[in-house]
C-alpha cells in the first residue's frame, strides 16, 4: 500500500468516525474538538518559565476539565445526552486530576515545612 493509499484509508476512517461521532446528541457548548484540545492541550496551556506560572496553568487546566465533567454529567441527567460512559470517564479523569493536584499541594507544603524547620 503506498503513502497516498494510506493516508487516503486513514481519511475514510476519519470521516466515518466524525460521522459516528456527530451523530450523537451533544450539548450545544461541548464540542468533540473542544474536548479533545483541552485533553490534548492541557500540558502547554498557559505554559510559563516560571515554578508559579506552571501551577496556575495545572490549576487552570484541571478545572476545566471539571467544567467539562459538570457539563457532561448535566447533560446525561438532563436528557440531552446519552453518552454516560463517557460522561463517567470524563468525571473520572477530573477526579484523579485533582487528586494528584492535592497530593502535590501536600507535598509541596510538607518540603516548606522542612526547609523552615532547618536550623542555619
Amino acid at each position: 500500500m503506498s503513502p497516498i493509499e494510506s493516508q487516503r484509508l486513514m481519511l475514510s476512517k476519519m470521516t466515518d468516525m466524525q460521522q459516528i461521532a456527530s451523530d450523537r446528541i451533544m450539548p450545544a457548548d461541548i464540542t468533540a474538538d473542544r474536548i479533545m484540545s483541552t485533553e490534548i492541550n492541557t500540558q502547554f496551556y498557559g505554559r510559563s518559565d516560571s515554578i508559579s506560572g506552571d501551577f496556575k496553568s495545572v490549576v487552570r487546566s484541571i478545572n476545566e476539565q471539571q467544567n467539562i465533567s459538570g457539563q457532561m454529567m448535566a447533560a446525561v441527567d438532563t436528557g440531552r445526552s446519552d453518552d454516560v460512559v463517557g460522561a463517567m470517564v470524563a468525571s473520572q479523569k477530573a477526579s484523579l486530576s485533582f487528586s494528584m493536584l492535592m497530593e502535590i499541594r501536600n507535598k509541596v507544603l510538607n518540603g516548606v515545612d522542612d526547609v523552615m524547620r532547618m536550623s542555619l
